[in-house]
């Protein structure tokens, strides 16, 4: 699948007044300073559709971007270690959550993770709890440009290695590079799979 029209719809903070129709929701979300705006302008070839920013936690919002006139990206905040009061971030915490468990029309999330990183308790425990609830999603490991390459694999196989002793299956996961592009067909082909399944 190729990206050939994406747009700004809406932001807000309550699920209910997020779009009522019956497109998908393709939902993004990490850990801040993730790169996950930077992903996101990678996959739909705009530099400047999400804001970029190097302070960590810019994005404080729901945001729908309506993809191709039949799905939708949806832009969410990223959790922990953003510069941000505690009251708000248990503001984020409470719509993140509403959500997931409201909105209908997500039919799956992507989790990104820094490949950098070793595994961190915040992104385990976030995984564990899409998968409680039942929530479908897949696991995208950023930044891999900024490894050696023979170092991917190993950094990847030490968060499967935890989660092997809680996961009777492990999700999907992709490798991807928002500088290099690495990653962006699979994910997007990815989607258009479940779009087509839908």
């Amino acid at each position: 699948m190729q990206i050939i029209d994406s747009q700004f719809l809406v932001s807000n903070t309550d699920v209910q007044k997020c779009p009522i129709n019956r497109l998908p929701d393709y939902a993004f979300i990490g850990r801040s300073n993730v790169g996950k705006s930077s992903l996101i302008n990678a996959l739909c070839n705009k530099k400047k559709l999400a804001k970029t920013s190097s302070r960590p936690g810019k994005t404080q919002l729901i945001n729908h971007f309506l993809i191709n006139k039949s799905w939708h990206l949806v832009d969410l905040p990223g959790y922990g270690y953003a510069k941000t009061s505690k009251t708000k971030k248990k503001v984020f915490q409470k719509y993140i959550t509403e959500y997931f468990q409201k909105r209908k029309q997500l039919a799956t999330a992507f989790v990104l993770i820094d490949i950098r990183h070793k595994p961190q308790s915040i992104d385990l425990d976030f995984m564990y709890w899409l998968g409680e609830k039942k929530i479908p999603f897949s696991i995208i490991f950023t930044k891999a440009d900024k490894i050696k390459s023979n170092n991917v694999k190993v950094h990847v196989d030490q968060y499967f290695n935890i989660m092997n002793n809680q996961w009777s299956f492990l999700p999907n996961h992709f490798i991807t590079s928002a500088l290099k592009k690495n990653g962006l067909i699979e994910i997007l082909n990815y989607i258009g799979k479940i779009n087509c399944e839908l």
